[in-house]
């Protein structure tokens, strides 16, 4: 708590947007999802919040943008919780080294996606939802309204049939995997939650304060309830450390040091367990599909700080 206390947490985001604003805004937004490509490029947010509840933050932190791929996070907590470790079975553990939508590993590994955040994981993870829920859609959007603290969080509907209507390299996975046996369900109705998790619309804010759980041994510090064990809480952290980044996970492991996920509507989540949770955003993506600025955000964060987890 001392060690919190000693930072002024303000001060550095506001030195952290300050080097961001002058840094050249490199790289381009997702156009492949197309209702992604009108988003404005300029928008630059941080939020953090620590764990005896100091919020801080600059720039466009209040402003809604869709998570994407974080909302991964979520779906394999419920899924984790839901089979416990007999998860593993269908989905690895293992960074990938190959681009998120990658089909090349999937044939070699036979069906089984190298980690739960890779789209073919994800889409594993969303047939293990329909199985274990009658309307898992509900049961995600509940999860992100109990931890955001806020009940009005939604999806964009708009958003989520651009990710349909730009659905076939999503559609091969599936196929693919349901012709290794890892898929159970009808593909249209396990894709149909998969775009609707990606389609979740936060704040940086929101984002923040939805991911607290993992910085507080499993525990949603706002209704104080368990979310996952401690122990679960460690393994999701990892697989964060591990595989948050998809090909780039090393770089963001060496330069942030931190557990995180990103996802290509331009946002960044990260994790220092036991000291904070913060959020990025800023929409322009680098090659590898992370957020340029984002990533240069937080690096510089730990670095002024010095507090990432190595």
């Amino acid at each position: 708590m001392a060690e919190l206390m000693s930072i002024n947490y303000q001060s550095v985001l506001d030195r952290v947007f300050e080097q961001a604003k002058n840094t050249e805004m490199l790289g381009e937004v997702a156009s492949y999802i197309p209702e992604l490509a009108h988003v404005d490029p300029q928008k630059l947010g941080i939020h953090l919040i620590t764990t005896n509840n100091e919020h801080f933050h600059a720039g466009d932190a209040g402003e809604k943008f869709s998570i994407q791929s974080i909302s991964k996070v979520l779906s394999l907590t419920l899924a984790f919780k839901a089979l416990g470790d007999r998860l593993w079975q269908r989905v690895g553990i293992e960074p990938s080294g190959t681009a998120f939508n990658s089909l090349v590993q999937l044939e070699y590994e036979q069906g089984i996606p190298r980690n739960p955040f890779l789209n073919a994981g994800a889409i594993v993870i969303c047939d293990v939802l329909v199985s274990q829920f009658d309307n898992p859609k509900d049961e995600i959007l509940r999860l992100c309204c109990e931890l955001s603290g806020n009940p009005e969080v939604s999806i964009n509907e708009t958003v989520a049939k651009s990710e349909l209507d730009s659905s076939f390299r999503n559609c091969s996975l599936a196929n693919f995997m349901k012709s290794f046996g890892n898929i159970e369900n009808d593909i249209a109705t396990v894709l149909d939650v998969y775009f609707y998790l990606c389609a979740i619309e936060m704040t940086c804010k929101e984002m923040a304060q939805t991911f607290m759980f993992l910085a507080e041994n499993g525990v949603n510090p706002l209704s104080k309830k368990t979310v996952v064990t401690s122990s679960e809480a460690k393994r999701l952290n990892a697989i964060l450390q591990l595989c948050g980044f998809y090909d780039e996970a090393g770089e963001f492991s060496f330069k942030v040091g931190l557990p995180g996920k990103s996802g290509v509507g331009g946002g960044i989540i990260a994790i220092h367990p036991q000291k904070y949770s913060v959020a990025v955003w800023s929409p322009k993506l680098n090659k590898k599909g992370n957020s340029y600025l984002g990533m240069k955000m937080l690096e510089s964060l730990t670095t002024i700080s010095q507090s990432s987890i190595f």
